[in-house]
């Protein structure tokens, strides 16, 4: 069996997050840069499956800069057999469509029995990728799953939702994603980070996928306006001298709140 799974680097959660007011894209350079924790615990489902099942491949993909080639290898460290990354400038700032559509090109590329995602990144956290990459693809997807079982001929899991809880399945080819449910990804040993330098780690282009991102046949985002946060103001005090009730109540009716 063959098992992608999709991986990406994003600014460290506990580090400056800031906007770059010129292109309206994220400063990544303003804090750490990590690969997100949700994309480790998708590629610890496939490590846990194909250390039980011999014969299991396990590849790590990402649509990242050049500079992110060391972040994605550390998939590798932790165990993938291989990498792919999809490196152009033409993605420079990619929308969701974008984004899915090269996801999408690059696994029909690889080949693939199951693809494997986290539910949503913690820079963009959209949550849409796993579905539309899916649809691009036109296979089944079974998303925002907090258990996984992976078979011989399907995978399984359970989605739960405020008021109750799903068993779905999907036969392969298949797409799932994950929450943060699952468990924490193991850490890279020294021989897992030596024996990384030696697994293939292969760079697509754009081209490499015969796609032009300036082709308008599909939909992408334009960025017409971006400025920074205002400071965040006092809040309003309310001093109980008897009338704390009402002063209350016509704060919220004011605001709306009500």
């Amino acid at each position: 069996m063959k098992i992608v799974v999709l991986v990406k680097e994003v600014p460290d959660t506990y580090g400056d997050r800031k906007l770059n007011l010129e292109t309206g894209l994220a400063d990544r350079e303003a804090s750490e840069r990590v690969l997100d924790e949700i994309g480790e615990r998708a590629l610890e489902v496939a490590l846990s499956y194909a250390d039980k099942n011999a014969g299991t491949e396990v590849v790590v993909l990402s649509m990242a800069s050049e500079a992110a080639s060391a972040t994605v290898r550390k998939g590798l460290a932790m165990g993938a057999a291989s990498a792919v990354q999809v490196v152009d400038a033409g993605l420079l700032g990619a929308d969701l469509g974008l984004t899915a559509e090269v996801l999408a090109a690059a696994l029909r590329k690889t080949g693939f029995d199951l693809v494997i995602a986290g539910n949503q990144s913690t820079d963009g956290s959209a949550g849409l990728i796993p579905a539309m990459v899916a649809e691009l693809l036109d296979v089944p997807n079974a998303t925002f799953l907090s258990s996984v079982e992976i078979g011989e001929t399907a995978v399984s899991g359970t989605r739960a939702s405020d008021g109750a809880t799903a068993q779905v399945s999907a036969e392969y080819p298949a797409l799932i994603s994950i929450t943060e449910a699952l468990p924490d990804a193991r850490f890279p040993n020294f021989k897992g980070i030596m024996a990384a330098k030696k697994k293939p780690f292969e760079t697509l282009s754009l081209a490499d996928l015969d796609i032009d991102p300036d082709d308008h046949s599909a939909s992408r985002s334009i960025m017409t306006a971006v400025s920074e946060k205002p400071p965040r103001e006092a809040g309003v005090k309310i001093v109980d001298e008897g009338d704390a009730g009402t002063q209350l109540a016509e704060f919220l009716i004011q605001n709306r709140l009500v």
